[in-house]
């Protein structure tokens, strides 16, 4: 049995409306000047003014820092770094999908412990303590809100870094139901497919260690059941609040057991054509399932047990896929690279690039370049 070495670092609170405590949690964790980070998005949907009122109520300064996007680069955290630097918080929210998390995250590292975002690059580089931070997901995606690392995107090469340290894990991860419900069909489809991609790939990691696999497991039986509703009825909230509680398991799974090839070959495809995360993974994803089932079938055949009892290993590796590409299909989303308008011409760069991915180290079927082209041409 894999050892593991696990201590919780952030508080769950979960429920419907749980948005009313964020002043009182701020002020808990000692919060008086607080900068909220979130995306234009958000503050349309009005969360972020539901927000603000909460942390005013309880008496808190507030400023704001909204000028960053999907994938939220090196030169979006310098800019959120003059900011804070600027208002001077003693404590940080994270209010949205997982870029505005990891947005904060980053802000984090840089205006606490200085330097560059590029200085964290890796595992366990920050210098000091960070200010506590409360993260608010309004997506179920990423897991960003149980994990003490950062996705940044480096603002010339577009390469993803992945920055972690204990010090950056939020101190409390408050998961409200409800503000998922604005999510327009296609982030719900994309955040969804990322959230499965999660439970999936870390229940099969190099990594994968009796935590890990309990959180995955959990995480994908929620998901697998909620998905197809909020795609079919947005406004039904226990079928959110599956979502939602199970993308947070999957990104505790994370934690420990790291990801694999789906997201090692995904990430070229969003830093070379700007390919969604979760339309690249969701693409990659059956692909990956079937080369690692040749001998890892009984793995996905757990995982499948969760909302199929009766599944065989023999046929694990392919109905788990088929249920990906038809989850795909439902959300009108490509299940092809043709379709993305991909020239195939670009396998052997992508797969070059996919090789330089961190997470491709932790894939329980080694990934050279050989297996990497395969999957790509699995996918035209």
């Amino acid at each position: 049995m894999q050892p593991f070495d696990f201590q919780p670092r952030t508080r769950i609170l979960f429920g419907i409306d749980s948005i009313d405590r964020l002043g009182e949690l701020a002020r808990e964790y000692g919060g008086t000047r607080v900068l909220v980070v979130t995306d234009p998005g958000v503050v349309a949907a009005g969360h972020f003014q539901t927000g603000v009122d909460r942390l005013r109520t309880a008496g808190l300064e507030i400023a704001s820092f909204h000028e960053f996007a999907e994938n939220p680069t090196t030169a979006m955290v310098d800019r959120g770094v003059a900011a804070a630097q600027e208002f001077q918080p003693d404590l940080l929210v994270g209010l949205g999908g997982g870029s505005s998390l990891d947005c904060c995250k980053g802000i984090n590292f840089v205006y606490s412990c200085g330097g560059s975002m590029h200085d964290y690059h890796g595992v366990g580089k920050a210098t000091g303590d960070l200010l506590p931070m409360i993260a608010v997901p309004t997506t179920s995606g990423t897991g960003s809100e149980a994990q003490s690392f950062a996705l940044i995107s480096d603002a010339q090469t577009h390469v993803k870094m992945a920055c972690g340290d204990p010090r950056a894990a939020c101190k409390v991860a408050l998961l409200d139901p409800r503000l998922t419900a604005t999510q327009p069909p296609l982030v719900t489809a994309l955040t969804g497919i990322d959230a499965l991609s999660h439970a999936i790939e870390t229940y099969v990691t190099t990594r994968r260690n009796p935590i890990s696999l309990t959180f995955a497991r959990r995480a994908f039986g929620l998901l697998a059941v909620g998905f197809p509703k909020v795609l079919d009825e947005p406004g039904d909230l226990e079928a959110r609040a599956n979502m939602q509680l199970g993308a947070c398991l999957a990104g505790m799974a994370i934690e420990t057991s790291m990801l694999g090839a789906a997201h090692a070959t995904a990430n070229p495809l969003t830093a070379r054509y700007d390919v969604s995360h979760g339309q690249a993974v969701g693409l990659m994803l059956p692909a990956v399932i079937r080369m690692n089932g040749a001998g890892h079938a009984n793995w996905y055949a757990e995982l499948l047990r969760e909302i199929d009892p009766g599944t065989t290993v023999e046929d694990a590796p392919d109905r788990l896929a088929e249920h990906i590409r038809q989850w795909l299909k439902r959300a009108g989303l490509a299940t092809s690279l043709s379709e993305l308008q991909i020239p195939d011409d670009t396998i052997a760069s992508l797969s070059e690039d996919a090789l330089q991915q961190w997470t491709g180290n932790f894939n329980p079927v080694p990934l050279d370049l050989q297996r990497a082209r395969g999957l790509y041409q699995s996918v035209f």
